[in-house]
């Protein structure tokens, strides 16, 4: 592995009760004066929104692969990028030309871009996966899966992205078409969306869409995935369904998100008590486990949910998970505490069931989105909660691009003897490299989980592992398939994203998980 190819993990930040300056509860004027500031200040990063050029190992799903569609999508974007341009820097001649002359070129400019992104975007704004890359499986059959794409996206891409979802996961998608007017345009539809909370009509329909599933009894899960501006988008739609929404169809929801570019996250905890606990907790390895359990991944939901209430998980320093009942604990010896305690695990009493971020630090977007308001040093104390556990990946092939940048390096796929493509490859570079423990960013504030929060994505991985002063390892049996056994923790530990590849799905331990120490 290339010693450059590094991946920090940043736990999610804890919510509180403080309203903040810089936030999107601010002043919409002075949020776009920030934006605009940080634009530029990243700007260094453009470049990487479509390099690297290659490889285009997903062949006709990349974006920038030599295909008769997708050259054609190029060549329209690369005269709807000329167009906008000289629009744009011919704006102050409107105040110097006669009122006519100047209602008579935009109008036959907005035309114009209309008709090209007509050609880019088609009629309709929903779209379903192929089912040649995931029929739909009775054993998925209580799961819905929903895509909202980024900048520039438009028909052929789309459905290139939902159809290389499907064939990662095997599960059929439904993409909402966040609908493109071009690159320049979508920039601007960008900053009103996270800056003054516009809606468009793609962000309506999703949630609509969403809201339909979670309130349909069929579905117990439903899996919301987002890339570049769909983040900023499916950001609104959460603040929306936090609002309004029951607690417990909130609980059927995951979100999963790529190269994110808005100013905030939300997911509240769902008590109070579990909010002050997590803000209590020590940010050191005293209470942090030392041995886990084997689950092993499985296939069946059924086995699934059977699996969370049989179990015991147990460990070598005092602490066990069991399904006591409805409510299982997470005990502690009494020599670990000065004190007895008792308080629910706040990873698992989260509004929203599962947040997960994944981001390239040299893709532009990533970098003026979630690593600006996740990283910051300086403003962390007022800077907007961003909710989710962060993937940040250092990588030679860390662009933007939603198929042939980041699902190519995160979930890249498998051929057969044929050459053809079969679902996601059980091995990859990104998933095997070792988790460094972020430092950055609120760590000092004590506004982030402590790692321990998030140690039962290492269990439900089906490893055993330990955590040692912070740095974290790995240390007892492995799966049999798995040819890594040093020590080390990977991302594909930590990843729930990981765990549904190839149909997969992974067991859940039940949500109400507390921590007490043994009198």
């Amino acid at each position: 592995m290339d010693r450059a190819d590094r991946t920090e993990f940043f736990g999610s930040q804890v919510g509180g009760e403080s309203v903040i300056s810089y936030s999107y509860t601010d002043m919409p004027w002075k949020l776009m004066m920030w934006d605009v500031k940080y634009f530029f200040t990243f700007a260094w990063a453009l470049p990487w929104v479509l390099w690297p050029l290659r490889p285009c190992d997903g062949d006709h799903f990349d974006e920038l692969s030599s295909t008769w569609d997708n050259l054609l999508c190029i060549g329209i974007h690369s005269v709807l990028i000329v167009m906008q341009t000289f629009f744009v820097l011919t704006l102050p001649l409107a105040l110097l030309l006669p009122a006519w002359m100047v209602i008579l070129w935009w109008g036959v400019f907005f035309s114009v871009n209309w008709l090209l992104c007509l050609g880019l975007n088609g009629n309709t704004i929903t779209f379903h996966s192929d089912p040649k890359y995931a029929p739909a499986l009775d054993e998925h059959a209580h799961e819905q899966w929903i895509f909202l794409n980024g900048v520039a996206v438009g028909e052929t891409w789309l459905k290139s992205n939902i159809n290389r979802l499907a064939l990662t996961f095997k599960r059929p998608i439904i993409g909402v078409h966040n609908r493109t007017t071009g690159v320049i345009f979508d920039v601007v539809e960008c900053l009103i969306q996270r800056n003054f909370g516009y809606a468009t009509s793609d962000i309506r329909l999703a949630y609509k869409i969403i809201k339909e599933k979670l309130y349909n009894p069929r579905y117990s899960k439903v899996v919301f995935i987002l890339h570049s501006q769909g983040g900023i988008e499916g950001g609104l739609v959460l603040d929306w369904l936090l609002q309004e929404l029951p607690q417990d169809l909130l609980a059927k929801l995951e979100v999963y998100t790529f190269g994110n570019a808005s100013n905030h996250f939300n997911n509240p905890h769902r008590h109070v008590d579990s909010q002050e606990a997590e803000n209590k907790l020590p940010r050191t390895d005293t209470l942090i486990p030392t041995t886990i359990t084997e689950v092993p991944l499985t296939n069946s939901p059924i086995e699934t949910r059977s699996l969370a209430s049989r179990r015991r998980l147990s460990n070598g320093s005092g602490y066990s998970f069991e399904a006591n009942g409805r409510v299982p604990t997470l005990t502690t010896k009494e020599s670990d505490m000065s004190r007895a305690t008792a308080y629910t695990v706040p990873a698992s009493d989260r509004a929203i069931a599962h947040v997960e971020h994944y981001a390239h630090t040299t893709d532009f977007v990533a970098l003026w989105g979630i690593l600006h308001f996740v990283t910051n040093e300086r403003a962390s104390p007022e800077m907007p909660r961003y909710i989710g556990r962060v993937f940040s990946r250092t990588s030679a092939r860390g662009g933007h691009q939603f198929c042939q940048h980041y699902l190519n390096g995160m979930f890249p796929l498998a051929r057969n003897a044929k050459g053809e493509f079969i679902g996601c490859a059980e091995r990859n570079e990104f998933m095997s490299s070792i988790v460094e423990v972020a430092k950055k960013g609120a760590e000092k504030d004590n506004l982030r989980e402590a790692v321990d929060s998030n140690w039962s994505l290492i269990e439900l991985a089906g490893r055993k592992g330990s955590i040692v002063k912070g740095e974290v390892a790995v240390h007892g049996s492995f799966h049999e398939d798995d040819e890594i056994n040093d020590g080390n923790v990977r991302v594909k530990d930590l990843s729930r994203l990981w765990q549904y590849r190839n149909g997969r799905s992974p067991p859940d331990l039940p949500r109400e998980l507390r921590r007490v120490t043994l009198e």
